[in-house]
């Protein structure tokens, strides 16, 4: 089988990442940046700050992703970068420099879509998963529940009709003075807490609806934390960490065992960084499912997924031109460039 090296490059929010993937599911290198210590003063990621340092650590950790992988420029197959959705800023880092890298080496340019680099991440955990199967896509920023029919082809069964779950989170943890990250924060409180110890509301929506709700289960954590100050009570945060997290994982739980049995498969892949959450790997370990999630250093933004991704990409000759811009609201399935042959 033909070898295919990809240099991929993920900046859509406040990690800087590069990496070489080797025929998509073979990791060569997969070096990571974090700026997490330097929003944590501010409580979250600010866009202008997070741009700034993509620029200032982009080309370093590029250069240390060839190293550690021990590729050239010149071995380099093709140059994937995600180019939504994100933060318009950050995202823009990576475009122009993977459009710099793809011009000056001669190299295709592989656009893309960072939910489908969540769902991929998969694919490296598990060499032999293949599609079908129902993916539910968790983060700071995106809640879906995903068909995925073939590598590429997406339909999207459900998804958030206001705050993503990875934001419900760190809002709940905000108000806790918890810090951020919220997820991991509330998941090790968590497990010092009783579930049951205070009835959160569970949001389901109308029947048979695979959407997804977390504004109401994030008001009514501020506003029991309100009423009890209110009446000078005694608040046992372990206790408001295990009882939102069990109410918000049921949820997703009970809604992903619905959309496979709606598509006919036992098949369930997590993806995003709240795929880490251990309340809901324990709560879908439960079901009557197939279940597949990445290791903890798929689940948060990296650029292995995104150079899983682009392989599919590049076998379909799905290049990018350099016009390819930023799309920060872009959609699962949907293609914002023009295919360039």
């Amino acid at each position: 089988m033909e070898t295919i090296k990809i240099l991929s490059i993920e900046t859509s929010c406040d990690e800087t990442a590069a990496a070489v993937v080797e025929n998509g599911r073979r990791v060569l290198s997969n070096v990571i940046y974090s700026q997490i210590p330097i929003h944590q003063k501010f409580g979250g990621v600010v866009p202008e700050v997070a741009s700034r340092n993509h620029v200032e650590k982009i080309s370093q950790v590029v250069d240390q992703a060839l190293e550690e992988s021990q590729t050239k420029f010149e071995d380099l197959d093709g140059i994937a970068v995600t180019y939504g959705p994100g933060l318009v800023g950050a995202l823009l880092v990576g475009v122009s420099y993977a459009k710099a890298l793809s011009y000056a080496l001669k190299k295709p340019l592989i656009p893309v879509n960072h939910i489908e680099g969540h769902i991929c991440a998969n694919f490296i955990e598990y060499p032999d998963l293949e599609p079908p199967f129902v993916a539910l896509v968790v983060s700071g920023g995106h809640t879906h529940l995903v068909h995925v029919k073939d590598y590429g082809q997406y339909d999207i069964l459900g998804k958030t009709r206001d705050d993503a779950v990875g934001e419900a989170f760190d809002k709940v943890a905000r108000s806790l003075g918890l810090g951020y990250p919220g997820g991991p924060l509330i998941d090790k409180l968590a497990q010092e807490g009783q579930e049951d110890a205070i009835d959160f509301p569970r949001v389901y929506l109308e029947k048979d609806s695979l959407d997804f709700s977390f504004s109401g289960i994030k008001s009514a954590v501020l506003n029991y934390l309100n009423q009890e100050k209110q009446k000078g009570r005694t608040i046992v945060d372990q206790h408001v960490a295990a009882s939102f997290q069990k109410s918000v994982v049921e949820v997703l739980a009970n809604k992903a065992l619905k959309a496979c049995q709606m598509m006919g498969t036992k098949k369930l892949v997590l993806a995003g960084g709240v795929a880490a959450n251990s309340g809901l790997r324990r709560e879908l370990a439960g079901k009557d499912l197939e279940l597949y999630y990445p290791s903890l250093s798929l689940c948060t933004d990296n650029a292995a997924m995104i150079g899983c991704a682009a392989y599919y990409d590049y076998q379909n000759a799905a290049f990018g031109g350099l016009d390819l811009n930023a799309v920060s609201s872009l959609k699962l399935g949907e293609k914002k460039f023009t295919i360039v042959k």
